[in-house]
């Protein structure tokens, strides 16, 4: 695939709910630092990808991201890489499924439940019957309607507020800090944790990896990483100022649901064909994050998990089948999780620690650290696990991915070097 559509498709792995509704409710509230995680660590992730990840692992030829722990350490890490990787997406593409059903309650009157049905059947129809070439050419449609609504959307309000200055003057001066006020070892921490929740944490995931080796050569892989680095941080960029124009206009939006300030401000503020082309743009973007994530992890599962119960003399066929059919199980547990839970930044916030604690420091010391090992590898993944959950339960100051990551370092270390590599 070219550039603009391998960009696009990055691009639009993260653009959804947690940016356009969560991202923007965390900056009227708390400034640019309730931001750092998204946008801000989402862009992070793919200029690291563009950088260090896209050329070494576009080079190896796979199929999924256990397919490399499979080639680098062996068929036991692949199989627990899996294992690991599949639970992460279930809370994304919950969030998803919760935001897409409270877009079409508040324009259309849809029920919860219903919507939440609809917009499943929707996204899933399209991701069973094309796979990856349906999520890319729907990604690059649908980046084109996301950058202009909110194009027009944000300089029209700007230029009711009175312009950028008069921004500026209506917020706090410190609304726009972007490093911890309190100069403690903790607030660092805290504000270092941030950056690589989604910056770190997304780096060994599925979807990325799919798009980026979707290109057509490295070159295009490492470019479009570039490319949809820029993309995000400066479309990422627009919700949170529509967002503060709407507080700066409107002062009782804060009252209500603050995950519905930017759909109720459009409500409130536009006419009908900028409703239309903003909540166009709005469900795309959400429909284009969930069907990536939904593809993901049916794939890891159909070529990492399933596909080895029937031995390698498998068909392309028999592996298509069980792919879709996976695609359907995923769906429906993302469906069963949407309707047990119903707060998109608290799914959202449970998607990225897991691959976090568990995949990248194996991921990494693989590609660079000759002496990792496949002991440490499975000692990273468990240790990282286990310590981030204990302290899920047990919480301290520092947040529980930060011990989780230190275990899985720990780990990795060990486990290299109380054995040989292979």
């Amino acid at each position: 695939m070219p550039t603009y559509v391998v960009a696009s498709g990055l691009f639009a792995t993260w653009f959804g709910s947690e940016t356009v509704m969560g991202a923007s409710s965390e900056f009227v509230e708390h400034g640019l630092l309730g931001v750092i995680e998204d946008p801000f660590g989402a862009a992070l992730c793919l200029l690291l990808i563009g950088m260090f990840f896209a050329r070494p692992l576009y080079k190896l030829n796979i199929l999924t991201f256990s397919d490399y722990f499979s080639i680098r350490y062996d068929k036991k890490v692949e199989w627990i890489s899996a294992i690991f990787m599949i639970p992460s997406y279930f809370s994304w593409i919950a969030a998803q499924l919760v935001a897409l059903a409270i877009v079409l309650q508040s324009i259309a009157d849809v029920p919860f439940v219903w919507g939440i049905a609809i917009c499943a059947s929707v996204v899933l129809f399209y991701t069973y019957v094309g796979g990856m070439w349906s999520v890319a050419i729907t990604d690059t449609i649908q980046t084109a309607i996301i950058i202009i609504g909110m194009l027009v959307l944000m300089l029209e309000l700007i230029g009711e507020v009175g312009g950028i200055k008069q921004i500026v003057a209506k917020t706090s001066p410190d609304f726009f800090r972007f490093t911890p006020k309190e100069n403690s070892l903790t607030s660092w921490i805290t504000y270092f944790a941030a950056w690589i929740t989604i910056g770190w944490g997304s780096i060994p995931q599925q979807d990325v990896f799919q798009r980026t080796l979707s290109a057509k050569s490295e070159k295009v892989a490492v470019q479009s990483a570039y490319w949809s680095a820029l993309m995000y941080l400066t479309v990422a960029s627009m919700p949170l100022i529509i967002a503060l124009c709407g507080t700066i206009l409107y002062s009782d939006l804060k009252q209500g649901d603050s995950q519905m300030l930017i759909p109720i401000l459009v409500l409130k503020h536009s006419g009908v064909g900028m409703q239309i082309i903003f909540f166009g743009a709005l469900l795309s973007a959400i429909l284009s994050t969930c069907s990536g994530a939904i593809l993901a992890p049916a794939t890891v599962l159909g070529e990492n998990l399933i596909k080895p119960i029937y031995g390698e003399k498998v068909s392309d066929k028999k592996l298509l089948h069980i792919m879709r059919l996976s695609v359907i199980g995923i769906t429906l547990i993302g469906v069963a999780l949407s309707l047990y839970k119903s707060e998109i930044y608290e799914l959202v916030g449970e998607s990225s620690a897991l691959s976090l604690v568990a995949l990248f420091v194996p991921l990494v010391a693989g590609l660079y650290w000759k002496k990792a090992n496949a002991l440490g590898a499975i000692l990273s993944m468990t240790l990282g696990t286990c310590v981030w959950t204990f302290f899920e339960f047990y919480e301290t100051e520092i947040p529980s991915m930060i011990w989780g990551l230190l275990a899985s370092t720990g780990g990795m270390i060990i486990g290299s070097f109380i054995t040989k590599h292979d």
